[in-house]
């Protein structure tokens, strides 16, 4: 697959630096990654090439490019470990409400 085509799926997002005082491009699936830049258009603009470049070099060095997160499929489950307190405390909320601990932590963490 070309570098544009696999970067084109990436997500990208560009907000206000006040420490820069500028825009800055960022791309969640490479973190370490960042582009400062005038406007809004031009901090796309370029970490969206930064981004294209790291592809093309890791692509070239046989290294595993991250798969973009639009293109992830995810199962609906995960675990998080929490203290037996707040498990308690949760639980008990749920009972009170009438519903199930998922639909309760699932409440929670969508609102």
């Amino acid at each position: 697959m070309s570098p544009t085509k696999k970067t084109d799926h990436f997500t990208y997002r560009v907000t206000w630096s006040a420490e820069d005082s500028e825009y800055v491009g960022m791309c969640a699936e490479f973190p370490s990654l960042s582009w400062l830049a005038a406007t809004p258009e031009a901090g796309l603009a370029g970490i969206r090439k930064l981004v294209r470049s790291v592809v093309r070099d890791m692509q070239a060095a046989g290294e595993p490019v991250p798969t973009p997160l639009a293109e992830k499929r995810y199962s609906g489950e995960f675990r998080v470990r929490i203290p037996p307190h707040v498990h308690r405390s949760l639980a008990m909320e749920a009972a009170e409400q009438g519903v199930s601990l998922n639909r309760l932590a699932s409440a929670k963490l969508s609102s």
